[in-house]
């Protein structure tokens, strides 16, 4: 992962529970309205395989990660499969610590003014706020009052409608999941919906 590109276009796209089979069409759903970042999570079935299968879709047209990262077996299956950056829900210490020393972008989970600072001073590349729905923008403008140098991921809760709140509030990225990968959509392939909800979230954003 390219951080100063990621910055450019500072959102990414969580996939959690896809099915290998609709690696393709989902792939051309995301990159035809312009998104550039996506996870697909560990927990996930046949997670690597799905990696693997969605970097040779993307033909270079995305940066694809790993998320929901808890050990280091995990990181290094997804590393093995093409991800280019890890995201954690919390801070895991050994994962951080390979990645900061191998100069891979990771994003560990945090919540509390505590566990941000300390997921920050281990190397992160920016901070993931979760679950962020509960607490909103005003949460991430609170916590960059003291930690005005913290980058910070807003995950969890965002929507076309509260975007450009997060980023004005002090996010430097927001992640989104479920709100637009939809299960239904997903089960029944309407794509073209997913492909429509991404598109309004980057034109309320831009």
């Amino acid at each position: 992962m390219d951080l100063k590109s990621f910055k450019r276009l500072p959102i990414l796209g969580i996939l959690r529970g896809v099915d290998k089979d609709v690696i393709d069409s989902l792939t051309e759903a995301m990159v035809s309205p312009g998104l550039k970042t996506v996870e697909i999570t560990m927990n996930t079935k046949d997670a690597p395989d799905c990696i693997k299968s969605m970097v040779k879709a993307a033909k270079g047209r995305l940066t694809i990660g790993a998320g929901t990262v808890l050990t280091v077996d995990a990181m290094q299956e997804a590393l093995d499969a093409g991800a280019t950056f890890i995201v954690m829900p919390t801070l895991v210490p050994e994962v951080m610590e390979y990645c900061a020393k191998k100069s891979i972008p990771a994003f560990p989970g945090a919540l509390t003014p505590q566990e941000i600072y300390n997921a920050w001073r281990a190397g992160a590349a920016m901070v993931k706020v979760f679950p962020s729905k509960f607490f909103g923008p005003s949460y991430i403008k609170e916590i960059k009052g003291p930690f005005q140098d913290i980058e910070l991921l807003a995950c969890g809760g965002v929507t076309p409608d509260n975007i450009k709140d997060h980023f004005s509030s002090g996010a430097s990225a927001v992640a989104f999941g479920g709100s637009i990968f939809k299960k239904e959509w997903l089960d029944l392939g309407k794509f073209g919906n997913i492909e429509k909800s991404i598109r309004t979230l980057l034109t309320n954003y831009l």
